[in-house]
């Protein structure tokens, strides 16, 4: 197992992270300071709906953003490397090699004129370009039977639309981790797998994640996701961190009306089978124009309870939580354990 941090530092540090988009329309805020961090042999679990800067933010770290049509400040340091503003070239030493993403649709990342084997040897070339083609594709056939393809002496021939669901999400795992990287970002890894084949999947990246001590980040909006797998969870709305800390932390004692929102609009396997669930109301706020206030105020159904309009008018700083240890949360409401026990929590 490599060592949990670099020179003392985790191996990613995200620290006031804005992304921003011209448009004809105004400026999309997408995120707005965000800071996180990420050890060596750990997991951040990063949650959300859609929109929340969950995507954006990841993107930003592997560098895909077009910089001449985004705005990105802050810090990225991927082990002693700030990235933001890093040249072309550079960055694709650091894309592939020290940080590699599955993204959440392998059939259209995939490309299907192409075999399974040779994108995999590709991958493999643009970092070992001294490599033979040979030495390339047993590399591929090695990763594919790491993931757990069966035959991947054969397979590895095969196309895209030879593979099913699952297989392509196997093969798209083998592709990110054909170069060792010590960080892999997982973009929403199960959503359109069924659950047998999510399990799978989860499974595999936990033993993985064993075998290589690498760090991972996962985008999801699946709690359950969170729970299999997550050391810590960063809760994002409206392109801002609302709530951060230990996943056990986050999933028993929450703070914010946000998470209360997620918990308790997902089914769970052990509870009542009588309860209904309770969505979020309303949508999430235009990320051209946030309100002035608190970005989840318009949809919180405790924001009547501060005074004078204080949820409305001021926007929060992320503070400590009630319980302390690391659990940061971006609310203005006094009590939100008490509200959670009495609440909530009778609802979950």
């Amino acid at each position: 197992m490599t060592d949990a941090t670099t020179n003392g530092r985790p191996f990613l540090e995200v620290e006031d992270l804005s992304v921003r988009f011209p448009t004809a329309d105004g400026v999309v805020a997408a995120v707005q300071g965000l800071s996180y961090s990420v050890e060596l042999g750990k997991t951040l679990g990063i949650v959300g709906e859609s929109g929340s800067g969950k995507s954006v933010s990841s993107m930003a770290i592997m560098g895909l953003h077009d910089t001449k049509r985004t705005k990105i400040d802050g810090l990225i340091r991927v082990e002693d490397t700030d990235i933001v503003g890093l040249e072309d070239e550079k960055m694709r030493r650091v894309r592939g090699n020290l940080v590699s993403m599955i993204f959440q649709d392998p059939l259209s990342s995939l490309h299907p004129f192409f075999s399974i084997g040779d994108q995999i040897s590709e991958a493999y070339l643009s970092h070992h370009p001294r490599a033979s083609k040979s030495t390339a594709k047993k590399r591929a056939i090695e990763m594919l039977d790491r993931v757990g393809i069966p035959q991947a002496n054969r397979r590895v021939d095969d196309y895209p639309h030879q593979f099913s669901g699952g297989m392509r999400q196997r093969a798209m795992i083998a592709m990110a981790l054909v170069n060792d990287p010590k960080l892999l970002i997982a973009d929403e890894p199960t959503t359109a797998l069924d659950v047998t084949v999510q399990a799978q999947i989860l499974d595999l990246l936990q033993d993985l994640q064993r075998e290589f001590g690498s760090a991972i980040i996962i985008i999801t909006h699946d709690l359950g996701v969170v729970a299999e797998m997550a050391d810590e969870v960063l809760v994002m709305y409206a392109g801002r961190c609302v709530e951060y800390g230990a996943a056990k932390e986050i999933l028993t004692h929450p703070e914010h009306p946000y998470t209360w929102g997620l918990l308790t609009s997902a089914p769970h396997l052990t509870g009542d089978p009588d309860l209904r669930l309770t969505p979020i109301r309303g949508n999430p706020p235009s990320l051209i124009d946030l309100p002035k206030g608190c970005s989840f105020e318009p949809r919180c159904p405790y924001a009547n309870r501060l005074p004078d309009n204080r949820a409305a008018e001021v926007l929060p700083e992320l503070r400590p939580g009630g319980r302390g240890r690391g659990h940061l949360v971006r609310c203005h409401l006094p009590n939100p354990e008490e509200i959670f026990v009495n609440e909530v929590q009778p609802r979950l």
